[in-house]
């Protein structure tokens, strides 16, 4: 870690709460991951992010910050700039990576460019949406900048009439081919794909799914021919090193197994993934034999300014 201590002992503000659609769950995550890192060692503090934040860490003067921000402002390259200014290591991955990945749009642009597998999309007025269909059903609506399926409605191909979006959408959003299959992920740590997860839901994965007890089921490993698993780990680290992640990232995918390797989709990569120790990412590093406390500690010792 590039702090004053580089070692346990080091103070470390860990950020939660923030101001977007995704407050609540920061607020689980930094509390976890707070706890996990006393177990390892560390001094912590806990700092719920606001308009006050850079008042509040110069009187901290931590060694490292741990982002557990989720959403606009805490995941897009705002705080990573607040911190890169204030020159505090900070984990998780830097401003550009953060900025482009938390846009829908440009980073499927980065994933063609890279090769990658995305699905086609445009980007509309949310009145234009509301009138017609912007492209044929089934398709998906949604916010470019927001995560955790905030904001997300499924446009049936039986479907009559456009969805009516709320007026809590942005002006602008971006509508999506559908994609069927299985929700499989897979999280990066460093330079290497941890194992890929087969999300089992009863319908859409949206925000209930994700957070409510009992709203999903993870297999962990994913019970799939080895050339998926295979494909995941490459499509994963790609996206990764195509965004210029660092530390932790997690990357979705939907897979039509009826098309086999044709049929994997890459969906987008979360550089501030869900925190908890039944969340994705840890689910995984803990079936590598990586504990909670000892996934934490990585990512801290991992922090560094001006990336």
């Amino acid at each position: 870690m590039a702090s004053k201590s580089g070692k346990t002992g080091s103070l470390v503000a860990v950020l939660k709460g923030g101001l977007s659609a995704e407050r609540e769950v920061s607020l689980v995550s930094g509390r976890e991951c707070a706890a996990a890192l006393r177990e390892a060692g560390y001094q912590v503090v806990e700092v719920e992010a606001g308009p006050d934040l850079a008042a509040r860490l110069a009187e901290i003067k931590p060694d490292c910050v741990f982002n557990a921000l989720h959403g606009r402002w805490g995941e897009d390259g705002c705080v990573q700039g607040l911190l890169e200014w204030m020159r505090i290591p900070y984990t998780h991955s830097g401003l550009l990576a953060s900025a482009l990945a938390m846009d829908k749009q440009r980073s499927k642009d980065v994933f063609r460019a890279a090769g990658l597998p995305v699905l086609d999309s445009v980007l509309a007025a949310r009145d234009t949406v509301r009138k017609t269909h912007v492209l044929q059903p089934p398709y998906v609506v949604k916010p470019n900048n927001e995560g955790s399926s905030v904001g997300v409605y499924i446009v049936h191909e039986a479907a009559n009439s456009p969805p009516q979006l709320s007026d809590d959408m942005p002006e602008t959003v971006m509508v999506e081919t559908y994609a069927p299959g299985r929700e499989l992920t897979c999280a990066v740590l460093g330079d290497r794909a941890l194992a890929v997860t087969d999300i089992i839901t009863s319908g859409w994965y949206d925000y209930h799914a994700k957070y409510s007890v009992g709203g999903s089921r993870h297999e962990v490993p994913a019970q799939i021919p080895a050339e998926i698993t295979a494909a995941c780990f490459d499509y994963a680290l790609r996206a990764h090193r195509a965004l210029g992640c660092r530390g932790l990232s997690r990357t979705d995918f939907r897979w039509d197994e009826m098309r086999g390797l044709a049929g994997l989709i890459l969906l987008e990569t979360n550089t501030q993934p869900g925190m908890t120790p039944t969340s994705l990412a840890p689910e995984q590093a803990a079936h590598l034999g990586i504990s909670f406390p000892e996934l934490c500690a990585w990512i801290v010792e991992d922090a560094s300014c001006n990336r």
